[in-house]
């Protein structure tokens, strides 16, 4: 009923306990999910664990707080794990101005070489962006290439824009928290066939476990405060949200 369209069973908080979270996640309905990489390793466990189960799909990508010393040989790597059937998208990748510790031109030429990648294998890709969305807009509209804005914590406006270059807006355990305005006005005023939902776990824990390790069997509170925020039934929250995520990740 549920769609994780981006969670971490790779990371280290939840990789060693996995079995346990994922069947956590099938008692609360949560049907299918995404393991999204961040790094070559965590992208190799993300691809690991798809292989394991038919309704887990794997995301595989470096992000911006990771590519450092991301050289054109580890894109040869990267281009390996697109080749599996049960990778369905490219990501998480992006910019990130919020830290300093990559450069904003080493970002983005790491961000540019996976984009290149994802229109080679047509992929959609999954986009982090911190404190970065007219950069990472702009790279987005030249490309010309689909996906999804993760965790997304812009403006409607700027959702909006996104939209329009043919991205759906997913939303996390913030939209969840009692003084977030922004996230919460997002899902008030984006219509429904352009959203998704995500835990993000291990972060980002949503209300009412807010300060707890998170999982995905957490996103149907994700779809509980979208439903309350647009005044509808959380089943045709859950029914769309899934039917986007399938769609553009290209799930038959």
């Amino acid at each position: 009923m549920y769609f994780d369209t981006h969670c971490h069973l790779n990371s280290e908080e939840l990789f060693e306990n996995h079995d346990m979270f994922i069947q956590k996640a099938l008692d609360n309905q949560v049907n299918n999910m995404v393991v999204v990489g961040y790094t070559l390793e965590s992208s190799k466990k993300a691809v690991e664990l798809a292989k394991q189960y038919d309704f887990i799909y794997a995301a595989v990508g470096i992000g911006p707080n990771d590519c450092l010393d991301t050289t054109q040989e580890d894109m040869d790597e990267l281009e390996e794990y697109l080749k599996e059937p049960c990778v369905v998208a490219l990501g998480e990748i992006g910019l990130d101005y919020y830290w300093d510790t990559v450069s904003k031109e080493k970002q983005l030429e790491v961000f540019n070489w996976q984009m290149e990648l994802a229109k080679k294998y047509q992929k959609p890709v999954v986009i982090h962006c911190r404190d970065a969305y007219e950069d990472t807009y702009q790279v987005l509209k030249r490309n010309g290439h689909p996906g999804i804005m993760h965790c997304y914590s812009g403006s409607v406006e700027m959702a909006k824009r996104f939209i329009d270059i043919g991205f759906y807006i997913s939303l996390a355990g913030p939209v969840t928290f009692k003084n977030a305005r922004v996230p919460k006005d997002v899902a008030a005023n984006i219509d429904l066939e352009h959203l998704l939902i995500e835990t993000d776990c291990p972060y980002l824990t949503p209300h009412p476990y807010r300060g707890k390790l998170n999982e995905p069997a957490n996103v149907v509170y994700i779809a509980q405060e979208i439903a309350k925020l647009k005044n509808m039934e959380i089943e045709n929250v859950a029914r769309a949200t899934t039917f986007n995520a399938k769609k553009v990740l290209g799930i038959k």
